[in-house]
């Protein structure tokens, strides 16, 4: 598990092995996130975090074979990084099995980055050259069984710690007309609310003015729908919760994603703090797209 204390997790390992959906997953959870960073500036880096007035309070990036220096200079660096105790720095090594990893370059048709387009042989390069660096992790993750969505909930749960921690959910707003988010478990429909596009001095705002808000609450299918719809999430919150889940979507949309579903998202998020166990999280995907 990656515990609070943790304010620096280093992710490396083997081409395809899944270091930049590892990567995302972090910055999900709250990580200030850079991939391909140069083991140059690990150093520079993890002194700006670990400044008093720092406004990063947590960070982790990715360095592998990409940088031309990482076999030579990555041991000092991580020895360097370990000194710093107050950042309770994590190494973090994932890997997979050799035809994982061939059916993977297969899909992406990437070139590999020893091999080019003999990928078997710049695998098994890149394999003999971490050797020794994956003796230096922490944690070791062998993703061969693993599909995109797996990797994301394996650094939820080392994040959260499972089942038995509490369950992020973030309430995430958008519009139809941009697409539907293809990570919402759930799916909220609001378009059958008033629609403040149409008011003039309202189309410029926002669901997170009060004006807006003021719009949208005259009508009586608003408060209808939050009050069932609150219910509906504290019913079903601690269910997921208990099935294993450790990250929950929620997204409501409406035709543009600035008006109704972010006044929903904001609305809902000020109700469902009280379930007991869960983190909230509101994101606004399309509040600032015309």
């Amino acid at each position: 598990m990656i515990g609070e204390e943790t304010r620096f997790v280093v992710v490396t390992g083997l081409s395809g092995s899944g270091k930049s959906e590892a990567i995302r997953a972090l910055e999900d959870m709250g990580y200030f996130c850079v991939d391909n960073l140069p083991v140059a500036l690990i150093q520079t880096f993890s002194g700006m975090l670990a400044r008093p007035n720092s406004s990063i309070k947590r960070a982790a990036v990715v360095v592998d074979l990409r940088d031309p220096n990482f076999l030579r200079t990555f041991e000092a660096a991580l020895t360097h990084l370990r000194s710093q105790t107050a950042l309770a720095p994590m190494l973090l090594f994932l890997e997979a099995d050799d035809p994982a990893l061939v059916r993977r370059f297969s899909e992406t048709r990437r070139p590999h980055p020893l091999g080019g387009d003999q990928v078997v042989e710049g695998i098994l390069q890149e394999r003999e050259k971490l050797e020794k660096v994956k003796e230096l992790a922490d944690r070791v993750f062998d993703t061969s069984e693993l599909t995109v969505h797996d990797l994301r909930r394996l650094f939820f749960d080392l994040s959260w710690g499972g089942a038995n921690q509490d369950l992020l959910v973030t309430l995430l707003s958008f519009g139809y007309k941009h697409g539907v988010p293809l990570e919402s478990d759930l799916l909220f429909d609001v378009r059958f609310l008033p629609n403040p596009h149409f008011v003039p001095e309202l189309r410029a705002l926002t669901g997170q003015d009060a004006g807006v808000t003021a719009f949208i609450e005259k009508a009586d299918a608003t408060t209808q729908f939050l009050d069932k719809s609150t219910d509906l999430l504290r019913f079903l919150i601690p269910e997921y919760a208990d099935e294993g889940k450790s990250h929950l979507t929620v997204g409501i949309g409406c035709t543009g994603g600035r008006h109704r579903s972010v006044m929903v998202a904001e609305q809902l998020c000020r109700r469902l703090p009280k379930i007991k166990s869960i983190h909230l999280k509101v994101r606004h995907r399309d509040i600032s797209t015309d």
